[in-house]
Formats: C-alpha cells, structure tokens, sequence
C-alpha cells in the first residue's frame, strides 16, 4: 500500500516538469490526481502515465488566475473523487529581466500566477478539508526567494508563497489541515532551458555550470522535488507545519 493510498491530490501545473513528476509520484504512492494546468496537451500526457501505473486522474485546462476556474475545478474534483486531501500550488511562469528593463505587464503576470493562483487554490480547496478534518496544502517557492539577480517579480512571489505558507499554517492547523512550502534550486525543466537561452546561454552548458556549484556535485531533477512534496501530503508529515523545505543540495535558507 503506498503513503497516499486512497488520497485525492489536485496540483496545478501539472502538465510538465516539477508538477508532472509529482503528479506521477503520488499516483505511483496510491492517490487519485487532478491536473490542472493550462496546457490541457501536456496534461493529457500525464494522464496517461497515471492510468498506466493503475490509479485514476482528471485533466482541467484551469487557468489559476481565474477565480471561476479555480472553483469549479476544485469542486468538481471534490465531488468526483468523494473528497479532496492535498493541494499543491505549482503553476508558475518566469518574465525575467533586470529590474530597469522589467516591465509592468511581467511584474503583474508573475505576481497573478504565482501568488494570486495559489490563494485562489487555496482558498477554495480549504473549505473541503476543514469540512473533513484533513488536508495537506503544499506551495512551491523556491531559492530565488532569497534574491537572485534579473528576477525581481519572481523572487518577491516566491518569498511571498513562503509568509502565504506560514500564515495557512497558523490558520488551518486546527482543523488537521498541515501547510509548506518547498523551495527547489536549480532543477532541469524546460522552463530553465528556456530561462538559459534567454540569457544567449546555451543550455546544457549552464547545467554543467550550475552542477559545480552545488556541493552534491548534481542539478536536481523534478523528481527530486517530488519526492519530497509526497513526503509532505503524507501522514508521515503530519506534525511538519509551515516549513520552508530548501530541495537545493545544499544549505539555503
């Protein structure tokens, strides 16, 4: 029996990198997984690799900046499923520039995505776990929460996912609702190899670079990442409440 057996799951972003890899992850631990991302292909994809690990998943083409969205996706899974346990909030896009280039439009994008997704999410999935006594809410920030250069917006969000986590924690903890937050380091996704060939660096070589400087002697993998979100919707993780979890390989925080 794995740690989430008979668990639900909704995780946003779910349609590649670090939310397709814990969408799959919790699958392979026994929970039925709901994916919502706005890339409905991707999604479809992971889908797949549910059904094939022999467990069951809905696919939303949810837009987390939509309060509508939010809701009748949360509530349809709810209501399909029976119930809903575990919430991760990992939708997320980067509009990176130095601060005096960065305009207003990528500050606003990034700030709705991130932050206002995952108080949308959160808020809706709350009322369900309270309702049932149980629930994990797990938020995805990450190493650039402690400034990093040509990332203005998005290190501000994600500094604001780790005081939104701890805020929930302080909540919800009453009602057997546990909230955390985990913070990758440099994981291989698209979205990095993209966010390298933005800056005209060749993305395979800023992976090398990158490795050198982590004492483990690795980048990480989304796998990496979560196996560590699973260990947190787990009960396992049921006395672990508003932490900031650095997955990084290496001291950060």
């Amino acid at each position: 029996m794995g740690r989430l057996e008979g668990r639900v799951a909704f995780v946003t972003g779910a349609g590649r990198g670090i939310g397709a890899a814990t969408a799959l992850r919790m699958a392979e631990e026994g929970a039925r997984v709901a994916l919502a991302d706005i890339d409905s292909e991707g999604s479809q994809q992971v889908i797949e690799e549910i059904d094939r690990l022999g467990s069951q998943g809905l696919v939303f083409p949810c837009d987390v900046t939509s309060q509508a969205a939010v809701q009748a996706a949360i509530d349809e899974t709810a209501q399909r499923f029976g119930r809903l346990d575990i919430l991760v909030n990992n939708a997320g896009v980067i509009r990176d520039n130095m601060l005096f280039k960065l305009s207003e439009e990528d500050w606003d994008t990034v700030m709705a995505v991130h932050l206002k997704g995952a108080f949308l999410c959160s808020r809706a999935a709350q009322s369900h776990m309270v309702k049932q006594g149980y629930g994990r809410i797990i938020s995805l920030s990450s190493t650039s929460a402690l400034g990093n250069r040509g990332q203005a917006n998005y290190a501000a969000v994600k500094a604001g996912i780790q005081g939104f986590t701890r805020t929930l924690a302080i909540e919800l903890g009453k009602f057997g609702i546990t909230a955390n937050a985990v913070a990758p380091g440099y994981i291989v996704t698209e979205m990095t190899r993209a966010s390298a060939r933005r800056q005209g660096l060749d993305p395979e070589q800023a992976i090398a670079e990158a490795a050198k400087r982590i004492p483990v002697g690795r980048v990480g993998q989304p796998r990496d990442v979560a196996n560590v979100i699973c260990f947190l919707a787990s009960d396992e993780a049921s006395f672990v409440n508003g932490q900031i979890i650095y997955v990084a390989g290496g001291p950060r925080g």
